[in-house]
């Protein structure tokens, strides 16, 4: 989840902005408290960081350095009891701003329609690990549905196992997505290491749909192939689509995520990377160790806002070091990991 309503208010803010329209960094930042809201919105809960993959775009892979955790469920509840979802009359609202402002349709299947239709009201269950590798995971489902929230995860369909699959469908699980990088089991290795694989992961998919219309679930399958700028990619994708042709699937390719360490920086169709970052303002997020990381994006833990185990949400939320951290992000502070590690723009730079 994040907070619709931040979003919304500081739209027109943000086209200022872009525009060279505002200047007065002061003026920026007292705005921008001035509409956040106090009560937190979490984004997503990292509830593992273990993964057995070997992904060559992900910095887990080369770069991330912090133990293994993986989140004890009385943490998790202790989270999920301070926050409240998005209520009914306040979704209508957020949903009549995106077709008005960005044209998207509620029907629509891409890239920009999951990130404003989707990603916006599900607390996401997913960081620096592989959900599947977390043997409560269907607990954590079922206790945000009894809460009334959405859930979400993307993973590795080589890791699935039928049974808690359906378990965490049965639980009310209502988006799981499927990453898949090719139709070719060796380039699939080749991408996402030796534990991967696309024809065993593909025949798992098959018999979870027809489990899944069998039962009459409603989680929604989601499958999508990052665009990594790899010449073979468009073919294998209208591959995928094909295989999936006529099935119960939402299909995209998505833009890889990161790319300010990579050689061959190859540009975002994501409206989330091609606007300012809100998250400071907007949402939380919390690594399986339990801090309060600057974001999802912090693969170290880096920049750590609070601790969840010895504090409450709203107290690290209206804390001194997010404080910081949202000046921080206004007056482009000299060495904050968000200027040189990450592929969004932070208002200050609008504000030169």
């Amino acid at each position: 989840m994040f907070d619709i309503d931040f979003y919304m208010k500081s739209f027109d803010f943000m086209k200022e902005a872009r525009k060279g329209d505002i200047k007065d960094k002061k003026q920026a930042f007292d705005f921008l408290e001035s509409i956040r809201n106090k009560a937190p919105v979490v984004y997503n809960i990292e509830t593992t960081n273990a993964c057995n993959m070997r992904c060559e775009m992900c910095p887990r892979t080369t770069m991330m350095t912090r133990s293994i955790k993986t989140m004890r469920i009385d943490l998790f509840s202790k989270i999920i009891d301070q926050l409240k979802p998005h209520k009914k009359e306040k979704w209508e609202e957020w949903e009549r701003f995106v077709q008005e402002k960005y044209g998207i349709r509620t029907t629509d299947i891409s890239e920009n329609h999951f990130f404003l239709y989707v990603i916006p009201k599900v607390i996401q269950l997913h960081g620096y690990g592989d959900p599947l590798l977390d043997k409560n995971m269907g607990a954590y489902v079922k206790m945000l549905a009894d809460k009334g929230f959405y859930s979400y995860f993307s993973c590795n369909p080589a890791n699935i196992d039928i049974e808690k699959t359906m378990e965490m469908f049965e639980n009310g699980l209502n988006y799981i997505k499927y990453s898949i990088e090719s139709v070719d089991d060796e380039r699939h290795k080749e991408i996402r290491g030796n534990a991967s694989n696309f024809t065993e992961s593909y025949y798992k998919i098959l018999k979870i749909l027809d489990i899944k219309k069998e039962k009459g679930l409603k989680t929604v399958i989601i499958i999508t192939m990052l665009d990594l700028n790899k010449e073979w990619q468009k073919d294998d994708f209208s591959k995928l689509k094909k295989l999936f042709e006529g099935k119960d699937v939402y299909i995209y390719m998505k833009s890889e995520d990161q790319q300010w360490y990579r050689e061959d920086y190859h540009g975002t169709n994501s409206i989330h990377w091609s606007e300012f970052c809100k998250h400071p303002w907007m949402s939380m997020t919390i690594k399986s160790n339990g801090e309060a990381a600057m974001c999802m994006e912090d693969f170290n833990n880096e920049i750590v806002l609070g601790d969840t185990r010895k504090e409450y949400l709203y107290d690290i939320w209206n804390g001194e070091r997010y404080d910081r951290f949202r000046r921080d992000h206004v007056e482009l502070a000299k060495g904050i990991k968000c200027i040189e590690h990450c592929d969004m723009k932070l208002i200050g730079e609008y504000l030169l």
